[in-house]
């Protein structure tokens, strides 16, 4: 078991390390642009970054998706090797390399496909964002340089999957590191030094996403041998099956992720700057959870892909023994200090006491989630996928109901009850379906 326990914090670690550096490059955009502009500029900066994140977020399956056939792949590779092989150390198969092609394939060619309909699609997404006036003026620049990076951040979705496949996530986490820390220098060259405004911070991220993926590509060749030539060959109908119900349930998740911030909206900017604010709790524990997300994804797609049962078992009771540990130490620790970290926040006393009234139910998000991030995780490594997309939307059609139902009486707690009820709703039904 220890060793279980090596291999998983081997994964999980670098993975909660990429994901506590995404933040830290939004909040360098903004500062950017709140010191040599004013509201409209954060405003836009805001608006066009939301519009990506949309974007780029409804096409997750390019990195879940090939991060589970991969593991597959190379579970049985490694068994059909005399002796296996050591985690992160094999060459890439045929089947191994197949599947990487196939996401950048995918990946590259959806990307294209948004240069090409860029002006229905900005149109549509400042639409959607009800950005007007000077924030519209200033987002669409930035939309108009930062959609040139679509191919190369669709590319690296497929890599990033690829390499949790191949059971290697520092590469991820060091590329995800240097693409910051490029994009902050070149952002603050542009904006500071060479007075290119919105245009200067959208350029700096389009080239950090270009030499992101073209270092992924080097590294996968490098480090893993990947072939793009290669006799390996992918079933297109798994592939887009599977990939087509990630995509399903990825819809139910950005549904209830933009209902809940309307929900939020429509009750006045107290209660949304409230719930904005408890809402930094979740996001915290998720970059954590998803490091033992991605950890199951690499490790149940290899031992089930190996056909090995015993080790599938002991991985999936490994990963909910740390799961628990993790969600019992932050309950703990937002009981504790859940509000000192709304102090951290903000300094409006209005927005923390409202804050206050609500963050009983935040507290209680990593134990009501903790369940769905795992199983999240081993459902895509063993290419579960119909069960994941099944999962959600059973618990978006209880988050909907909840809400309804309750708010005549609860108010914003009936919305914190809804997606409480929803995250634990994910777990329960993962637990009852049978991973195959």
């Amino acid at each position: 078991m220890l060793n279980m326990d090596r291999q998983i914090l081997k994964l999980a670690v670098p993975s909660i390390v990429s994901n506590i550096t995404v933040p830290l490059l939004g909040l360098c955009d903004v500062t950017i642009m709140g010191h040599v502009g004013g509201a409209a500029h954060i405003g836009a900066i805001a608006v066009g970054s939301m519009i990506f994140n949309v974007m780029y977020w409804l096409f997750g399956f390019l990195r879940m998706g090939t991060s589970g056939m991969t593991a597959q792949a190379y579970g049985l590779s490694a068994r059909k090797e005399k002796g296996g092989t050591k985690s992160g150390d094999t060459i890439a198969s045929s089947d191994c390399s197949a599947f990487l092609r196939r996401g950048l394939q995918v990946g590259v060619g959806i990307g294209l496909l948004f240069i090409v309909l860029q002006v229905p699609l900005r149109h549509l997404a400042l639409w959607l964002m009800q950005a007007e006036g000077e924030v519209r003026t200033l987002a669409t620049p930035y939309y108009n340089i930062c959609i040139w990076g679509a191919p190369a951040m669709l590319g690296l979705y497929a890599l990033t999957g690829w390499f949790i496949g191949m059971q290697n996530t520092k590469i991820p986490m060091a590329i995800a590191i240097g693409q910051n820390v490029l994009n902050i220098g070149a952002s603050l060259l542009f904006v500071l030094v060479l007075r290119m405004g919105v245009e200067g911070v959208a350029l700096g991220t389009v080239i950090a996403q270009w030499a992101g993926v073209l270092v992924a590509l080097a590294c996968s060749v490098k480090v893993f041998g990947f072939r793009w030539r290669t006799k390996g060959q992918v079933s297109t109908r798994r592939y887009f099956v599977t990939n087509s119900f990630i995509f399903l349930r990825t819809l139910c998740l950005v549904a209830v992720n933009l209902y809940f911030t309307s929900a939020g909206a429509a009750q006045g900017a107290e209660i949304l700057a409230a719930n904005t604010l408890l809402m930094q709790l979740f996001t915290l524990f998720s970059y954590v959870m998803d490091g033992f997300a991605y950890a199951g994804e690499a490790l149940a797609g290899r031992y089930y892909g190996a056909g090995d049962r015993l080790m599938l078992t002991a991985t999936v009771n490994r990963l909910f023994r740390w799961g628990l540990g993790v969600a019992l130490l932050f309950t703990l620790v937002y009981w504790a200090g859940g509000t000192s970290f709304l102090h951290l926040l903000t300094t409006d006393a209005h927005v923390i006491e409202t804050a206050g009234r609500y963050l009983g139910w935040a507290v209680l998000i990593p134990l009501a989630g903790m369940a769905a991030f795992v199983w999240d995780g081993i459902f895509i490594g063993v290419t579960a996928t119909k069960g994941m997309f099944v999962s959600c939307m059973v618990a978006a059609v209880v988050f909907f109901a909840a809400y309804f139902l309750l708010r005549p009486v609860l108010g914003n707690h009936a919305l914190w009850v809804a997606l409480l009820s929803y995250l634990a709703m994910r777990g329960v039904v993962q637990s009852c379906l049978k991973i195959r």
